[in-house]
């Protein structure tokens, strides 16, 4: 379970939301500039907000009051981008391990060959990332984050530089991992079909305020 309660403003925008996240995947509609990705960004601590406290699994990730602050590496959050953001150098296994390698072996919560049969990247692995399409990159990066054992996936648009094909091939993907690795999802869209059909929860934003909230 997520508990946000922030105020972040920055220049003339301002971000306040006081909500609880306990389903398996909550959605976050917006359109662009509401405050979709920043929400995204404060949660794994990439942003600091002036006021407020998240609580995570009932752990204190967050709390202006009491100078509590703890760091994005320390936050096992699991961030996938629009665009991947995969390393352009190395091979699709090596990306798929980057964060994997950096964790304790008894952190580990799941290994790549599960991984790899569950996204259906093994025809994949040798290559680089400037050879796979925008889906590919999309399941690649996805692997990266689980690999990482988060605690809690965090879903900036995923789909939304793919074209409708692509976005049907990848959505049953997500719900692969909330059925076959019991991560909570963050899933921030513009789509109310991607909401639709991933989960029954969600918040919609405007202008940095929680303006609808279905349960």
């Amino acid at each position: 379970m997520l508990e946000l309660d922030i105020y972040f403003k920055r220049d003339d925008f301002c971000l306040q939301i006081n909500t609880i996240m306990d389903a398996p995947i909550t959605g976050v509609l917006g359109a662009s500039g509401s405050g979709k990705s920043t929400m995204l960004a404060i949660i794994a601590g990439l942003l600091k907000p002036q006021q407020g406290h998240i609580l995570l699994d009932g752990v204190s990730l967050l709390n202006t009051a009491d100078k509590v602050f703890v760091p994005p590496h320390e936050r096992r959050t699991g961030l996938v981008f629009q665009d991947g953001q995969l390393l352009p150098h190395l091979s699709v296994r090596n990306n798929l391990l980057y964060g994997y390698r950096n964790i304790p072996p008894q952190e580990r919560r799941f290994n790549i060959e599960t991984v790899v049969g569950l996204l259906e990247l093994e025809p994949l692995l040798e290559r680089k990332p400037g050879s796979l399409s925008g889906g590919e990159k999309q399941r690649v990066a996805l692997g990266r984050a689980v690999l990482y054992s988060p605690r809690l996936l965090l879903l900036d648009e995923p789909l939304s530089a793919l074209d409708e094909r692509l976005k049907n091939q990848i959505l049953p993907f997500f719900l692969r991992i909330k059925s076959e690795f019991k991560i909570p999802m963050v899933y921030v869209t513009h789509s109310p079909r991607e909401i639709e059909f991933l989960t029954d929860r969600w918040l919609s934003l405007a202008k940095g305020k929680l303006v609808l909230q279905d349960d």
